[in-house]
């Protein structure tokens, strides 16, 4: 039988209480809302935090808001929400091509995209999708908020820009009016982590001509980076 090492548990009411129960008992405490990939970590004593903050009272932080020309998605809004918003796949085909291939309906209605991107496992597909669509998260600490490029947020395999006592907040995605785009996965079984995956960002003139375009890669990087190596057209 797999048992975590012995560890302390405090629930978070707002962002500001799990920032300061984070600033409180310092690097060795986790953040969980879905817990499917820290669990099993924990399990398997990769992972020893001393304490686990759940944060999933944190309703402030579950939202899907169109922001003039931004996309502001929170950092608890769940898989499931982000495969059935009609908006988000009308504006971003690529989040429903991914959440369609992310594991399985159990792991999408706990799992959150704030956990997916903070995991940083180089074979997340969240990851890709966001750096492709030119994100930018948004990360809230004791000395306030700051905004990051999904290159600064991902600094190496399993390693983020996000310090021990910040928490990030929200997703916030350029919305484009003349776009497209796609995402493919190559898994060994249905649910599976990508054995490799592709996806592309396209924008338009209006003549049709293509003034942009990413192309971002899942779980084939040799240097370990994390979710796409995206590329703008020559405009």
């Amino acid at each position: 039988m797999q048992i975590p090492a012995p560890f302390e548990y405090a629930r978070a009411d707002t962002v500001d209480d799990a920032i300061a129960l984070l600033a409180r008992h310092g690097p060795e405490a986790r953040i969980i809302a879905g817990g499917h990939s820290l669990l099993p970590m924990m399990k398997l004593r990769l992972a020893r935090p001393e304490w686990l903050i759940d944060i999933n009272d944190l309703f402030e932080l579950d939202f899907v808001l169109r922001d003039g020309d931004r996309l502001r998605i929170g950092a608890l809004t769940r898989h499931t929400t982000l495969l059935e918003s009609t908006e988000i796949a009308a504006l971003f085909p690529i989040v429903a091509d991914a959440e369609r291939v992310i594991a399985d309906p159990v792991v999408r209605n706990r799992g959150t995209i704030g956990g997916s991107l903070c995991q940083a496992d180089p074979a997340e597909d969240l990851a890709t999708v966001c750096d492709v669509l030119g994100a930018e998260a948004i990360v809230r600490g004791p000395s306030g908020e700051r905004m990051l490029t999904m290159t600064e947020f991902h600094r190496g395999a399993y390693e983020t820009a996000v310090a021990a006592d910040e928490v990030l907040c929200e997703v916030r995605i350029p919305i484009r009016s003349r776009s497209g785009s796609a995402y493919e996965k190559v898994e060994r079984r249905v649910g599976d982590w990508a054995v490799a995956a592709a996806g592309a960002a396209l924008s338009f003139a209006e003549d049709g001509t293509i003034v942009e375009a990413s192309v971002g890669l899942t779980a084939v990087g040799l240097d370990g980076t994390v979710g796409a190596v995206t590329e703008p057209a020559p405009r």
